[in-house]
């Protein structure tokens, strides 16, 4: 498609629909959701497919540490179950939540 054919479309959909609407469609097609975890309720498997860097076994681990250690009472206590680093919370500290 040439690019002046191009842009008379990308100007007619601006048109019909308003510019603000077409902006807002292009920033919801680039940025996915988040899915934040709940620590404290999440199964191994959730944690293993939602959070980077968290494979089975550390999954596992987070589980098991929860099961013998109580609720996490602060996402930094994540540091105290083998496996899991500094770089590795950092890295998924944002999906994180305590509820």
């Amino acid at each position: 498609m040439s690019k002046s054919i191009w842009f008379s479309l990308m100007l007619a959909l601006s048109v019909m629909l308003g510019v603000s609407n077409v902006v807002q469609a292009q920033e919801t097609a680039m940025v996915a959701p988040m899915t934040s975890v709940n620590i404290n309720q999440a199964d191994a498997q959730t944690l293993s497919r939602e959070l980077q860097g968290i494979g089975p076994s550390k999954a596992q681990a987070i589980v098991d540490y929860r099961a013998a250690q109580g609720p996490f009472t602060s996402v930094d206590e994540l540091l105290e179950v083998k496996g899991i680093g500094v770089s590795t919370l950092e890295r998924i500290r944002n999906k994180l939540v305590l509820e």
